[in-house]
């Protein structure tokens, strides 16, 4: 009996540590299958932390005879928790992922998982119940008659076997992403040839030759075009069109994801968050691509409310030509493409911050290189705006020192509209730059107020006096809804109309000042 009871013990260690621990390493996947199992996120965060401490714990206390009730009893809780969560699941219909142990093995539940429980539980009741005075051969009893030197030996070998099973683990993870990533590359690859895209790949492993993704013509649907309409299931079970996105009468974001891609999961919080920032005035819907429960725990997870299951990618992604994720494309009110097709976290969150200033009215047309630029259109706000005092603001330096913004409309000054981050920015910083070190005779002076971080600002190296205007607060003021856009203010008071894009901000910027009158734009060019 006590070889018996040995062996359970032993055997429900093993389980039970190796479960924490898989748990543990995958700590979001644990997470994702709490929630599938219908747990809210905030309990689900709390259980995914506890849940493998709790069961190393159990196994650890299974080893030693003075302990092995107890882990044995906790055993029996954690088993009959899991199995009634199993049983209820399957009761709805549903068959979440087990994920009981990890990345390492995982699969959906099914009356398989309700046996194999069955049978742990009546093992640990047996330990439990026939153990309780006398738990049998003392897993560790041994160590007390032993040398140090059969100790030392022992202790060497669990060691050496524990990092040898964690290497076997991690090279099989490491070739399971591969795999997947490999798998996606492909994809991807295949779609740009479908839709006629070269893909070039330099064998030293050198920067591309050819254009970024983003920038490649095939790739995404052009401003302006029709945007295709879609029919697809939410993860809430209702179908929505692009057409009943639209009956808001606001703008949409369309971002394109899949299960298990790192970057797409990684955004989902900021999704999450631009969604509560962002609602009243943006439309952001996720078309998730791969499984479609994976996709429903995520949005669950993070409380997503608006998103909507292309499980291959055949209907919208293929439709927008949006062949990797993340993705994201944004759908003007009146259903027609209002910027070209992005790719990656950092071009969405810039998307989405241009989506969510007020729009301008600026023609678009398609330049040669496949870019678009901002045809030559009547300047905003023409006259409404001109002999109006300046908006005298007090704002920020880099170095955190407040100025106000009268104090620099003492001589005539341009006042420049900037993000650090905008393409049409940094395509300008180099002319921004010379003209700072020579400038023209009789030029205004160049005040930036800029977006973004400080230490992004610094970098770009800008002479002229750079304020921060984080919030937007004189853009507003100014009635300027993009970057980069330029002003002349004199005396004081606005002395021009606002001059939309690099060329006509560089114009206003180059131009001597003779006097107050006022000046028209008489260029344009690419702006954010």
């Amino acid at each position: 009996m006590g070889a018996v009871l040995l062996a359970l013990r032993a055997g429900l260690a093993v389980v039970f540590v190796a479960a924490g621990v898989a748990k543990l390493l995958d700590r979001p996947g644990t997470r994702a299958t709490v929630v599938e199992f219908g747990v809210g996120r905030r309990t689900a965060r709390v259980v995914a932390a506890w849940l493998p401490a709790v069961e190393i714990a159990v196994g650890v206390a299974l080893v030693p005879t003075f302990s092995a009730r107890y882990g044995a009893l906790g055993a029996c809780v954690l088993l009959a928790v899991f199995t009634v969560a199993v049983v209820r699941s399957l009761a709805r219909g549903q068959a979440p992922d087990c994920h009981c142990f990890g990345q390492v093995h995982s699969r959906p539940v099914g009356p398989g998982t309700v046996a194999r429980n069955v049978v742990l539980f009546a093992f640990a009741a047996f330990v439990a119940v026939a153990g309780w005075d006398n738990a049998g051969v003392s897993a560790t009893g041994w160590i007390a008659g032993a040398g140090a030197p059969w100790v030392v030996a022992a202790a060497a070998a669990v060691l050496i076997v524990a990092l040898v099973a964690f290497q076997v683990w991690f090279s099989l993870q490491l070739l399971a992403q591969n795999g997947r990533t490999l798998a996606r590359l492909d994809a991807l690859e295949s779609a740009l040839r479908a839709a006629g895209v070269n893909v070039l790949v330099e064998a030293d492993g050198a920067e591309p030759s050819g254009p970024a993704l983003a920038d490649l013509p095939d790739v995404g649907l052009p401003v302006g075009a029709s945007a295709p309409d879609f029919e697809l299931e939410g993860v809430d079970g209702r179908p929505r069109s692009l057409a009943s996105l639209l009956a808001w009468a606001r703008p949409v974001l369309l971002i394109f994801s899949a299960a298990g891609c790192g970057p797409c999961e990684a955004l989902l919080p900021e999704l999450a968050g631009w969604r509560r920032r962002y609602g009243d005035s943006l439309t952001i819907a996720l078309i998730a691509r791969g499984e479609p429960k994976r996709n429903e725990a995520a949005a669950r997870e993070h409380g997503l409310d608006l998103v909507l299951l292309d499980e291959r990618g055949e209907q919208a992604a293929s439709a927008y030509r949006a062949p990797g994720t993340p993705m994201a494309v944004l759908v003007a009110v009146d259903g027609t493409i209002a910027s070209r097709t992005v790719a990656g976290a950092d071009a969405i969150a810039t998307l989405i911050a241009r989506a969510t200033r007020p729009t301008l009215d600026i023609r678009r047309t398609p330049a040669t290189n496949g870019h678009h630029r901002a045809a030559p259109a009547t300047p905003v706000h023409a006259d409404d705006r001109i002999g109006e005092p300046a908006p005298a603001l007090i704002l920020s330096d880099v170095d955190g020192n407040q100025m106000p913004l009268a104090d620099l409309y003492r001589e005539p000054v341009v006042v420049l509209f900037w993000n650090p981050n905008c393409g049409f920015c940094r395509e300008m910083l180099p002319a921004l730059q010379a003209l700072e070190r020579s400038p023209p005779a009789g030029a205004p002076t160049i005040v930036v107020i800029s977006a973004g971080d400080a230490e992004d600002v610094r970098e770009q190296a800008i002479r002229s006096t750079v304020l921060l205007d984080e919030q937007g607060r004189a853009m507003r003021e100014f009635d300027a809804h993009g970057t980069p856009m330029a002003v002349l203010v004199e005396n004081g008071r606005i002395a021009s109309e606002i001059h939309a894009g690099a060329v006509a901000a560089l114009e206003l910027m180059r131009t001597p000042v003779h006097g107050g009158a006022a000046r028209a734009a008489t260029g344009s060019g690419a702006m954010s």
